[in-house]
């Protein structure tokens, strides 16, 4: 990505197309921030006055990415999530809007290239296509006309499995990671083994990383902290508490979290993509202002 930093007057001003690009912010050189669509009721019922209210905060504090996870089944009632990304378009600013991921194989590639290039479309070309693993290339490859030409990136998503990771070198315009599914070592791991593959193969080509679904909750009170991991993530996710505290998520105090962000950061990561567990317009909030500065980025 190389624009700056959005204006809170952006989401509502005249809007132009912004082609999105699979390399980070070079004038910068810094881990670039996205933002997850609130779409898992965590008691909370979502609705459009909400999300567009999210869409348009995140925009206004520089939020470079505005995410939407899939799921067709889950734990918890989850709002569909290309729906959810077609419904904010006129309130993401000039955001990119990323599927982290999208399922081509459950929904059906067609259907799924149909509907992620109207996206892409009424975006003005802002649509990154993130697609979940076990897709071919022929099962994503984006036939309807996007904006763009030959489409958008298509960035493959992969816990690690070496298949998955061999998939993404060799079809993907980026990787996908997800942060309840690594640390950062094994990020730095896993991206060097990218690297290895696409050398070896001779790829070229621009090619990102992003680590998405960080579950955020940023607060200085370590029972609160826990509180988030022991009865909304542990039950969500059927993990062991013990098995979240080991991960790097950015649940805790500002500095922990500020720490957790510079370490994925020293392991290669370009962009980071937060979900808040609750409150989350004003964890957007607290995340740029109190994490963010502390974090060696």
């Amino acid at each position: 990505m190389t624009r700056g930093p959005v204006s809170a007057s952006s989401p509502t001003g005249p809007r132009r197309p912004h082609p999105v690009s699979s390399q980070p912010d070079e004038r910068s050189g810094r881990l670039e921030f996205g933002a997850h669509l609130p779409l898992i009721d965590f008691g909370t019922r979502a609705s459009l006055r909400g999300l567009k209210e999210y869409a348009r905060a995140a925009a206004a504090l520089g939020y470079g990415f505005l995410c939407a996870n899939d799921h067709l089944l889950f734990a918890r009632p989850w709002i569909d999530g290309p729906t959810a990304l077609a419904a904010v378009i006129e309130d993401s600013g000039d955001m990119a809007l990323a599927t982290t991921v999208s399922l081509p194989v459950m929904r059906g590639p067609v259907q799924l290239a149909k509907t992620l290039a109207a996206i892409d479309v009424l975006s003005e070309g802002r649509l990154v296509a993130g697609v979940g693993p076990g897709s071919s290339t022929r099962d994503i490859g984006l036939e309807p006309a996007s904006a763009r030409d030959p489409g958008p990136p298509i960035w493959i998503a992969s816990w690690g499995a070496p298949a998955g990771l061999r998939r993404a070198a060799r079809h993907g315009d980026g990787w996908l990671a997800s942060a309840y599914n690594t640390t950062p070592d094994t990020f730095g791991a896993h991206r060097g083994l990218l690297a290895r593959i696409r050398d070896r193969e001779g790829g070229a080509r621009p090619f990102a990383t992003a680590v998405a679904t960080a579950w955020m909750y940023v607060t200085e009170d370590g029972d609160e902290a826990e509180r988030m991991l022991a009865d909304v993530l542990s039950p969500m996710l059927s993990r062991p508490v013990e098995a979240l505290r080991a991960l790097s998520l950015p649940i805790g105090p500002a500095q922990v979290c500020a720490e957790r962000l510079s370490a994925f950061a020293r392991a290669g990561a370009e962009r980071l993509f937060v979900w808040p567990l609750a409150d989350d317009v004003r964890q957007l909030e607290v995340f740029r202002e109190q994490v963010v500065p502390l974090a060696s980025v």
